[in-house]
């Protein structure tokens, strides 16, 4: 029996044996230096408090709400085993919006021209030291115009464990992105979060076939201790 995956109940069984018969979703693994990459946590992203996504919006629009908040806890744990063992954390954050940066996304989502300062703060409990590395972005993937490849490159990174938000848009994009650039890519579930659970239970099912491990918190330490320690 297969054990329960985030993406049951959504993603018809059907389509996950297509999935399995065409060989999609083998282990891409870990390697020997991994870092942890934490995007947009931001109380833009969470909201000042745990809330029902309905209420979250009303004071930041681009806030998940709760979801956001029960990642925070999963991400404070990943951090201080990294901290721990002396190993990369690096944060891309999204970067405060200027008049100029109206662009096609804005005028999609027209809600990310107006967040106040506050919004773009990192998340108290797991914020930044002055030791990791912040990458500020405009768009989703982490890596699109940013230098995050050439710190990894110079760090001898091989790894990367993604946390953050959100599952659809910046942490899919950074995914496939890194799996572009040959990096192996470590999801844990709980640590990722979106607004819509189905589009959060999809992409996990996309991502798992294609382009990282996607594995539950505990699976994603027991990996970790083994290269940390």
């Amino acid at each position: 029996m297969l054990k329960r995956r985030p993406w049951h109940g959504f993603v018809p069984e059907e389509e996950q044996e297509t999935y399995r018969l065409a060989g999609l979703g083998g282990a891409g693994g870990i390697g020997e230096r991994p870092a942890l990459l934490i995007i947009d946590m931001q109380y833009r992203s969470v909201g000042e408090e745990p809330q029902p996504i309905r209420e979250a919006i009303r004071q930041y629009p681009t806030s998940c709400g709760e979801a956001g908040w029960k990642a925070v806890e999963y991400t404070a744990v990943l951090i201080e085993q990294f901290r721990r063992n002396g190993q990369p954390i690096l944060y891309s954050y999204v970067a405060p919006k200027l008049a100029y940066d109206r662009d096609r996304f804005a005028t999609k989502v027209p809600g990310v021209m107006m967040i106040p300062a506050r919004g773009y703060e990192f998340v108290r409990e797991i914020a930044p030291l002055a030791t990791d590395i912040c990458i500020p972005k405009k768009h989703a993937s982490a890596f699109f115009g940013t230098p995050l490849a050439t710190y990894l490159i110079g760090l001898g990174v091989d790894s990367l464990v993604l946390t953050g938000c959100t599952t659809s848009g910046c942490i899919r994009a950074s995914a496939v992105d890194a799996c572009s650039l040959n990096f192996k890519i470590l999801i844990p579930e709980e640590a990722v979060f979106d607004r819509s659970p189905t589009s959060h239970a999809v992409n996990l099912f996309d991502l798992s076939s294609k382009y990282a491990d996607v594995m539950p918190m505990r699976e994603v330490q027991q990996l970790l201790n083994r290269v940390l320690t």
